[in-house]
């Protein structure tokens, strides 16, 4: 394990991460808000450790290995994390205690979406302007993370769909040319926000509010600027725009890359991930707006925008609401949360368990059921006419089993932290799943839930956006030996 290449490089995401604090400083100029000594204050103290980590460790050599990308990968959420939290706990408003603070940055940064703040329409912009870009910043490190790291790492959805991604997929070690890799994706994350902004924009938002929104939107992290959420715009338009791009964003950014790269639109409906994805979107909103009509929770166009919205939304899990989705016929709120389990296309902004390994888990049930009939037969798995190894299927099995128990050991925490079953249920799975919003006593925000209820929730939010195994592998024995 090289500990000086590692310091060498959280050193520099951190000063990288510090630069990052002196924009909301415009925001506040612009606006004339007196905001901008707790950014200048946060960016120095950010700085100045990033120069402590970097300095020592300046000169050493080589490139990091498999052991040293798992302690890169947690600590970039947990270090960021942390510091990301000084500008919400340093300034006069929201005025957050620690805890709320770190418990909203680690929700910026996974692109969770879940809140401690009420009255965002009476915050400072730059305080707005700030949560939004943390939603942006922490998107664009899954997306390069989960596509050019966390497969060499043997870990994350992509490693099924490795002959997709347009960088290092093959190397035993991380090496340079992630740097490639980072630089598509992020011309084509950058692509995608202008473009939201824009429709936002042109569809009747403010300039503010439109960036603001193109930043939680493409992130897929559910964060606004109101708290009445995209229901503040009362607009069908923006409401279709916003279900847009979460279902673009939703999308494998690999599979964009290919898209783009190749000028040729068929690769969206080629791939068998993105053709489930798009399937599940297209049944859960059809039984979602029959259920609203027929309830008669709504008239029937209504019952179509909310429906549609809130399933993509949901699922997806970004976390926008526009409505007081918690207080529907009770089936349709917990079948918005079960098809967040599903979640969003590996390689994309979006949390939960992901299509790609549901697409593998169905296949492996369905071959199970054609062996109870020919057990001597060979059936293997293929995706894209491509045979999954087995080891590859047995990790998602693994992946599934330990996703649960450590779902069900959140729900008895919460629980024996006072919380009822409705509430723990609902918090651990927007948690997990990175979705955000929750029912019951976290139907609104999560400022009334207990310290210690809050810090097994970020717990949780880490585990889901870190794909599980990456954050509990350092806890084992086995990963700190020579």
């Amino acid at each position: 394990m090289h500990i000086a290449v590692i310091a060498r490089v959280l050193g520099i995401l951190l000063m990288i991460f510090s630069l990052t604090m002196l924009s909301p400083i415009l925001v506040a100029w612009g606006f004339g808000e007196n905001t901008s000594p707790t950014f200048l204050l946060a960016f120095v103290i950010t700085l100045l450790v990033g120069i402590l980590f970097w300095l020592p460790s300046k000169d050493s050599q080589g490139e990091l290995r498999t052991r040293d990308g798992f302690i890169v990968t947690v600590f970039f959420w947990l270090v960021l994390s942390t510091f990301g939290a000084l500008p919400l706990m340093l300034s006069e408003a929201p005025n957050l205690s620690f805890m709320d603070a770190l418990f909203e940055s680690i929700s910026g940064l996974t692109t969770t979406g879940a809140t401690v703040i009420s009255g965002l329409d009476d915050l400072p912009k730059s305080i707005l302007y700030y949560r939004q870009q943390l939603q942006w910043l922490g998107g664009i490190g899954i997306v390069v993370i989960a596509v050019a790291i966390l497969p060499m790492l043997g870990v994350g959805g992509m490693q099924i769909f490795r002959a997709e991604t347009p960088g290092p997929v093959k190397d035993s070690k991380l090496t340079p040319r992630i740097t490639e890799t980072a630089n598509v994706l992020f011309r084509i994350y950058l692509a995608l926000t202008a473009i939201c902004a824009l429709g936002y924009w042109a569809a009747g938002m403010s300039g503010f509010d439109a960036i603001c929104h193109s930043f939680s939107t493409v992130a897929i992290g559910g964060f606004s600027t109101h708290d009445a959420s995209m229901g503040f715009f009362d607009s069908g338009l923006i409401m279709s725009i916003c279900a847009f791009f979460m279902i673009v964003s939703g999308l494998n950014f690999a599979l964009h890359y290919m898209v783009w790269h190749n000028r040729r639109l068929s690769f969206y409906w080629q791939d068998a991930e993105a053709r489930m994805y798009m399937y599940i979107l297209l049944i859960g909103a059809v039984i979602t707006c029959l259920y609203l009509f027929y309830s008669g929770t709504y008239n029937w166009n209504d019952s179509v925008s909310q429906g549609v919205f809130h399933l993509v939304s949901i699922m997806t899990t970004t976390g926008f609401t526009t409505a007081e989705f918690h207080s529907w016929p009770t089936f349709l709120p917990f079948f918005l949360l079960f098809l967040s389990f599903f979640g969003a296309c590996a390689g994309s902004t979006g949390g939960g368990i992901k299509i790609g390994r549901m697409l593998i888990l169905g296949k492996q049930g369905i071959r199970e059921i054609y062996r109870l009939v020919h057990p001597n037969a060979l059936l293997p798995i293929k995706v894209r006419r491509q045979q999954i190894p087995e080891r590859v299927t047995d990790a998602i099995w693994a992946f599934f089993g330990v996703y649960l128990a450590l779902f069900y050991f959140m729900v008895l925490l919460l629980l024996a932290s006072g919380l009822d079953y409705v509430t723990a249920y609902s918090a651990t799975a927007a948690a997990l799943n990175n979705l955000g919003p929750g029912l019951g006593a976290v139907a609104t925000n999560y400022a009334d839930i207990g310290s210690f209820a809050k810090w097994v929730l970020c717990w949780g939010m880490l585990l889901g956006r870190l794909e599980i195994f990456t954050l509990l592998v350092l806890f084992t024995p086995t990963f700190w030996k020579n």
